[in-house]
């Protein structure tokens, strides 16, 4: 029998900390949901000790997930690991992951400290943690940088404290899959009871190997690989989850494992993610991006219609992608609606948003002919996307663009009920409605992205738009979703400039 590869996933905690990827409380929940759909076997939530809105966050998903573990990050000292260890109390199933850097550069430079005093903190954190949960798992933070017989050390001693899983990460994503696979190999023949523990790999993509150094710890050893949904995270991003789960489903004849990632929630679980932190999927990203399973040769197209295989490795249908339409319109039911929604996956939280998802379903069923299920994913999305502050809305928007005149916008707007209505110029209609807008708002923020990026296919096809505002340090994302782009681009604005209003500053993990 083939052992199991644990999935631990870390959107919640790394993949939060890529710039306007910060999620609300309830966003965090939405998403923990469905990575429990998913099968992910240990959700890592957070790192309670970063901010109370966090711990807070981390609670509240310990006691809704019931089928994954619900994790903590905490750095290996008391005032970590206690925020940790009461943050995941309401879990079925709880872990601390407890982790201090152990490269020469990193001791002598961020953390000041002697080896030996490393050592001493390593063991002292792993033994508080237990008295917590006795599922503590250990990171030897900077373990590509690290010298293997420290590493060694390290490792045997928090083995000895009661550590059940050892992570070795490649937290700068430096080294390459010939090597960190000799790493893994060589730390599980070297460190004493080595078979008593999980060994773990957390790879950043630098250098764009994550995902084949995750496979390459797994071919030496390694059951659980550390990744996030869509490749989020710090830098360049961690391993794709949705790339090691299909390598190793894919290529059984090369890894002797399986996970129990139910694969045909990927697809969702990636336009959660996607549409939740405002960061799209690229088109030709493996597995999730639009184009994965697309054929342009005549050549390739010619051999996928006698025979799939000749250029398919995967089924499309096996991680999530439906080519179907809902063939319904303005006159359709609520049920066959919701039964639309079930067959996708999707679970509306209450009655409330499934009658609000409904009415817009019934307005967009007004604006175009087919609706596909992307466009019911994005319609979710909307009911999904709820602001801390709701005090910006957009009430009605007219824009002007004619060739030899400058584009002009007229915009009225609810600002905490009270209603403004303002007119301004722009190069173009979508900067003639952001001038409008800050022209009444005043809200002082930079703009740092502004993306479009089409739902489905056709000319009455929704956009779907990003937009990514800085204000004194703080980035949120905004999104909106029409069929119209610049109504939508106004949408992701307003949504944008609530959310700068809205919660307080979160801390960053790594402060």
């Amino acid at each position: 029998m083939n052992d199991q590869l644990i999935i631990f996933d870390t959107t919640l905690r790394d993949g939060e900390q890529s710039p306007g990827a910060a999620m609300t409380k309830d966003e965090k929940i939405r998403i923990a949901r469905q990575l429990e759909r998913l099968g992910v076997d240990v959700i890592e939530a957070g790192f309670a000790a970063a901010s109370p809105g966090d711990a807070e966050a981390i609670r509240s998903i310990a006691g809704i997930v019931k089928n994954s573990t619900v994790c903590s990050l905490a750095r290996a000292n008391e005032k970590d690991v206690r925020a940790a260890g009461e943050a995941i109390k309401p879990a079925v199933s709880g872990r601390i992951h407890t982790f201090i850097a152990t490269s020469p550069i990193h001791m002598e430079k961020k953390l000041r400290m002697q080896p030996d005093q490393v050592v001493e903190a390593a063991v002292k954190a792993v033994k508080l943690a237990l008295e917590y949960t006795d599922n503590v798992e250990f990171s030897a933070e900077d373990a590509v940088r690290s010298e293997m017989d420290f590493l060694c050390r390290v490792f045997e001693a928090v083995i000895k404290a009661g550590a059940k899983t050892l992570n070795v990460p490649d937290t700068v994503g430096y080294s390459i899959p010939a090597l960190w696979g000799e790493r893994m190999r060589q730390l599980i023949e070297r460190v004493p009871n080595s078979d008593q523990v999980i060994w773990s790999t957390h790879c950043h993509n630098d250098l764009g190997m994550a995902v084949a150094n995750s496979l390459a710890a797994v071919m030496n050893g390694a059951r659980q690989v550390e990744c996030t949904i869509n490749g989020l995270g710090e830098r360049a991003g961690n391993a794709s989850l949705e790339e090691v789960v299909m390598a190793v489903k894919t290529r059984r004849d090369v890894f002797n494992c399986d996970s129990r990632i139910d694969t045909v929630q990927i697809v969702p679980t990636s336009r959660l993610v996607s549409q939740i932190t405002g960061y799209p999927v690229q088109p030709n990203k493996a597995i999730v991006g639009a184009n994965a399973f697309s054929h342009e040769s005549g050549i390739h197209q010619d051999g996928v219609l006698k025979h799939r295989e000749t250029y398919e490795i995967m089924r499309a249908e096996d991680v999530g992608w439906s080519h179907n339409k809902l063939t319904l319109g303005k006159l359709s039911g609520r049920n066959a609606f919701r039964s639309r929604l079930v067959e996708l996956g999707i679970v509306m939280e209450s009655e409330e948003a499934l009658n609000l998802a409904f009415a817009r379903f019934k307005d967009l069923a007004d604006k175009k002919r087919e609706i596909f299920d992307e466009d019911l994913h994005a319609l979710v999305a909307v009911e999904g996307n709820v602001d801390t502050c709701d005090r910006l809305k957009l009430i009605s928007l007219k824009v002007c663009s004619e060739t030899g005149e400058t584009p002009h916008a007229h915009i009225v707007l609810s600002d905490g009920g009270n209603e403004l209505s303002t007119d301004e110029f722009g190069g173009g209609p979508v900067d003639a409605t952001f001038r409008a807008i800050e022209k009444k708002v005043e809200s002082g923020a930079t703009l740092l992205l502004y993306s479009v990026n089409n739902i489905t296919t056709g000319t009455d096809a929704q956009g779907e738009v990003t937009v990514r505002l800085s204000r004194n340090g703080r980035i949120v994302n905004g999104q909106g979703a029409d069929t119209d782009i610049v109504i939508a681009s106004a949408k992701a604005y307003l949504n944008a400039l609530n959310k700068l209003f809205g919660a307080e500053e979160r801390a960053h993990p790594q402060v």
